[in-house]
């Protein structure tokens, strides 16, 4: 599918933030190992977090998502079954990575995990590592380190380090060992993305579940021997897929409500709020949602290390803003659906944007853009920012593999064009 976007001088109206992704997956998978009956309120149905709802059915969790307000998980009391054939994990790094802590934890039988061309490209050695040093059996079935990966439990405890260079590797181990015999001790080396970490930790204070952090996020000690209970929770909305109405308010002549998002939720992209601002962007937070009002804005360097999944809108931002926007410190995003440093600076200059591409980030000049042809990359987050530059190009921009959108935000075109945008699904 193809994504055709015109130059949009305004947007105006209201718009409903998509519930987070990262809430929805956690809560499916801890209602999935608990006993009884949890109620999951207002989650995000996208091709994402179904990933992890069919693999926890295919290991024994009930799961009813009939109802898109609420879903019913009957959980498996700790208990997975054998699925009897891989597990797809589709597009889902963060299922991936978060579901196979939990099949190295209570699976004495192999498990194998798969995805498709993107996830198999996403890294997986140092978690497999760590999953053996706590006494699993774990490999990568091509010896490369990467999906598919086969898993054989059950981790006993103990100590183990893993690399912080994305979150989702200490998460998972976070979330799977309280399950272990044993106490475990997980040595971090070099965390990002700690809102990440955080939103984690608040799942299992929410649990009651017992463990040590140290201040800067480099130890923890888990206690061994803990369950997870059922419970009923509304999933807050998204702010990593605000990020993208909010950049197409601020660059265009605009009056725009965001409606949905808490200010308070442990998500680290509720940032990009200080970095909008700090380029001088109008924000205010009213009673009804967060509003945004279109202005010049000014270039600016800002450190994104907690907010990776940002950089996109904020690369077209720094488009649209005079001078020049520095994103610095977010070497991670380079290990995301594709390589978002290297894919955005080639996208984004076919449009005539004046980007380099920095190790760990990017540098972006002022531009004036003109419409051509892109390549979405089969990334949702670089899809909607290429239709953000379309909107403040000249001409026509069409981008490729527009349904990769449905991972995160399948309601994202509709939302825009209720604005104003000119888009459309071809």
């Amino acid at each position: 599918m193809k994504l055709m976007v015109e130059k949009t001088e305004k947007l105006d109206g209201e718009v409903t933030i998509p519930s987070s992704k990262s809430h929805t997956i956690r809560a499916v998978i801890i209602a999935s190992l608990a006993e009884g009956t949890s109620r999951i309120k207002n989650p995000l149905k996208s091709e994402d977090t179904l990933a992890s709802v069919n693999a926890c059915k295919a290991l024994g969790a009930s799961i009813n998502i009939e109802n898109e307000k609420g879903w019913v998980v009957e959980g498996t009391n700790h208990s997975f079954k054998d699925p009897g054939e891989p597990l797809n994990m589709a597009n889902s790094g963060t299922s991936l990575r978060l579901l196979a802590g939990m099949v190295a934890a209570l699976c004495d039988f192999e498990v194998q995990l798969e995805g498709d061309e993107s996830l198999s490209s996403r890294p997986m050695q140092p978690l497999l590592k760590s999953f053996n040093e706590l006494g699993a059996e774990a490999l990568s079935s091509n010896n490369d380190g990467y999906c598919p990966v086969s898993i054989k439990g059950k981790m006993e405890g103990g100590i183990t380090e893993v690399v912080g260079v994305t979150s989702q590797y200490v998460s998972s181990l976070l979330l799977a060992c309280p399950l272990l015999e044993q106490d475990t001790t997980i040595n971090l080396v070099q965390p990002n993305e700690l809102p990440y970490i955080r939103m984690t930790l608040s799942w299992l204070d929410e649990q009651g579940i017992k463990y040590e952090a140290s201040e800067d996020f480099t130890r923890f000690k888990v206690f061994g021997n803990q369950r997870y209970k059922s419970f009923e929770k509304t999933m807050p909305a998204d702010w990593s897929s605000a990020a993208f109405p909010l950049v197409g308010a601020a660059i265009t002549a605009s009056d725009v409500l965001l409606k949905g998002l808490d200010i308070k939720d442990t998500q680290g992209d509720k940032a990009i709020i200080e970095y909008m601002k700090k380029m001088g962007a109008d924000i205010t937070s009213e009673e009804q949602g967060i509003r945004v009002k279109g202005k010049s804005l000014q270039g600016f360097e800002l450190d994104i290390n907690s907010t990776p999944d940002a950089l996109p809108a904020l690369s077209v931002l720094g488009c649209f803003a005079e001078g020049t926007t520095t994103l610095v410190n977010v070497a991670q995003a380079r290990i995301k659906e594709t390589d978002r440093i290297k894919v955005m600076a080639e996208e984004l200059s076919k449009l005539g944007a004046d980007i380099k591409e920095r190790e760990e980030g990017l540098i972006i000049h002022s531009s004036k853009l003109n419409g051509n042809r892109v390549r979405g990359r089969n990334d949702h987050r670089v899809v909607m920012a290429l239709s953000l530059a379309g909107m403040i190009s000249e001409g026509k921009t069409e981008i490729t593999t527009a349904e990769s959108i449905e991972a995160t935000y399948p309601t994202y075109v509709e939302s825009m064009k209720a604005l104003g945008a000119k888009m459309e699904i071809i």
